[in-house]
C-alpha cells in the first residue's frame, strides 16, 4: 500500500471533487475487508477508528495500527490510517507510536479559543513527527455514542472556521451543517449546503462531513461536487457494523476479542458483505 497522510489523500480529491471514505471497522477483523473493496474499485481509502471505539469493542491503537500493517504488502491503493474523535492527547501520542498517520482531536465542545488552543497544541505535536491532524469546529450531533458522546449541533460559523484554520494550521476541519453520527430519523437529513459554500470559500484546507452514514448519494455527491469545491473526506462507519452484525446474526455490538473466535466461515461471509458495502460507497458516494 502506499500510505499516506489525509492532507496528502485529501488534497488530491480536493483538487479533482471527488470523495474518500474514511471507513472505521470498529474491529481488526473487519480492516482487511475495508482494503479489500477499496482495492477491488482501485481507489484511496482512510481506515479509521475513534477512542471511543477503543473503550467500547476493547482494542486499542496498537492492536489496530498493527493488524493494519500486517496487510500492507497485500495491496496497492494509497492508504491512511486516522485516529478519530479523540479529546485525550495521550490517547493521541499512542496512536502516533502506534503508525496512524493522522490523528483527530475533537476540543469542539470547548468554548473557540480553548478550541484553537487545544488543537495548536496537538498540531505541533503531530507535526513534529510527522502526522497530520484533524479538528472540528462547531459541534456534530449524534444518534450513535460510540464516536462521538456529544448529542448536540451547533453549525460551523464560515468566518470561525477561516480564523481557526489560520490560527491553529490543522489539515483538515470537520464541519458541521446538519448531518449527524449514527442512524438518521428521516430519509433524507436537510444539509446546509449555502453554509458549506461560504466555509468553502474562506478557507482552502480540505473540509471532512462526519455521519456519511445513512445519507443518500445524492446528498454525499452534492456536498463532495460543488463548484466552488466541497468536502473531501466522508466518514463512515455505522453502515459497516450493521451489515456485519446482520450477517453474522448478532442483535448486539461483539468485542473484538469475541469477533476473532467466530466461526471462520461465518466471518468470511460477513466479511465479503462489508466489502461490497464499502464498494457501493465508493462507486455511488464518492465519484
Amino acid at each position: 500500500m502506499k500510505i499516506m497522510k489525509i492532507s496528502e489523500l485529501l488534497k488530491k480529491a480536493q483538487t479533482n471533487h471527488y470523495g474518500i471514505g474514511s471507513f472505521s471497522p470498529r474491529n481488526t477483523f473487519l480492516i482487511e475487508y475495508v482494503l479489500k473493496g477499496a482495492e477491488a474499485k482501485n481507489s484511496p481509502v482512510i481506515v479509521q477508528i475513534s477512542a471511543n471505539e477503543f473503550g467500547w469493542f476493547k482494542v486499542n491503537a496498537e492492536e489496530f495500527g498493527k493488524k493494519f500493517y500486517e496487510l500492507k504488502d497485500k495491496y496497492s491503493i494509497p492508504v491512511g490510517l486516522h485516529l478519530d474523535h479523540t479529546k485525550n492527547i495521550a490517547v493521541i501520542k499512542e496512536a502516533i507510536a502506534a503508525g496512524f498517520t493522522s490523528v483527530m482531536i475533537d476540543a469542539s465542545e470547548k468554548e473557540f479559543n480553548e478550541n484553537i488552543r487545544i488543537t495548536k497544541e496537538v498540531v505541533e505535536y503531530a507535526h513534529s513527527k510527522g502526522v497530520a491532524v484533524e479538528a472540528e469546529l462547531g459541534k456534530i450531533g449524534a444518534t450513535d455514542k460510540l464516536e462521538t458522546d456529544n448529542d448536540e449541533e451547533l453549525y460551523t460559523v464560515p468566518e470561525e472556521a477561516r480564523e481557526f484554520v489560520e490560527r491553529t494550521k490543522v489539515d483538515a476541519l470537520a464541519i458541521s451543517i446538519g448531518t449527524a453520527h449514527g442512524v438518521y430519523s428521516v430519509k433524507d437529513p436537510k444539509i446546509d449546503f449555502e453554509r458549506l459554500r461560504n466555509i468553502r470559500l474562506l478557507t482552502d484546507i480540505p473540509l471532512v462531513l462526519h455521519g456519511g452514514s445513512g445519507l443518500p448519494p445524492h446528498t454525499v455527491r452534492k456536498a463532495i461536487e460543488l463548484p466552488e469545491g466541497g468536502v473531501s473526506k466522508i466518514n463512515i462507519a455505522t453502515d459497516l457494523e450493521q451489515v456485519f452484525l446482520k450477517s453474522i446474526g448478532s442483535d448486539r455490538r461483539l468485542l473484538n476479542e469475541e469477533i476473532w473466535k467466530l466461526d471462520r466461515a461465518l466471518l468470511e461471509k460477513a466479511g465479503f458483505e462489508v466489502q461490497q458495502t464499502v464498494e457501493e460507497k465508493i462507486e455511488l458516494y464518492l465519484g
